[in-house]
């Protein structure tokens, strides 16, 4: 069974340890005690309660799921654009995750891409890499 501490369950869900805390003393979350005696989550249970934020979450209801087949769906604001005559260079940050998109300078423009303007980045499952830590 995968175990994370409160400070990474935090983490993950962008909130406070304190947060984390409160959700177990109101029975959102399960904390048990480690091998090493600290308090820990139960991975899945961590993956079920962050579906549930994300779903709750005001951007969720900002920006519905569009009909598309890329699944993956990040929604972020736009810090940088470079433009050259051909191709633009796209950054959103997304939480504390940077995501850069290549595309056509045509594209970027109809788009009304600049810092500032939030945007979802989709991203096709057969392009994503999974990596551990």
């Amino acid at each position: 069974m995968p175990e994370l501490t409160v400070r990474e369950a935090a983490a993950l869900l962008g909130v406070s340890d304190d947060t984390v805390r409160r959700w177990a003393e109101a029975g959102r979350l399960t904390l048990t005690s480690g091998s090493n005696g600290r308090a820990v989550v139960d991975g899945r249970q961590l993956a079920s309660l962050a579906q549930e934020l994300a779903a709750e979450s005001a951007l969720a209801a900002a920006f519905p799921a569009a009909r598309a087949s890329a699944r993956n769906r990040i929604t972020g604001i736009v810090t940088k654009v470079t433009k050259d005559l051909v191709m633009a260079q796209v950054e959103l940050q997304a939480g504390p995750f940077r995501i850069v998109s290549l595309m056509s300078t045509e594209a970027a423009n109809e788009l009304g891409l600049e810092p500032g303007v939030l945007a979802v980045a989709s991203i096709k499952a057969t392009n994503v890499v999974v990596e551990l830590p």
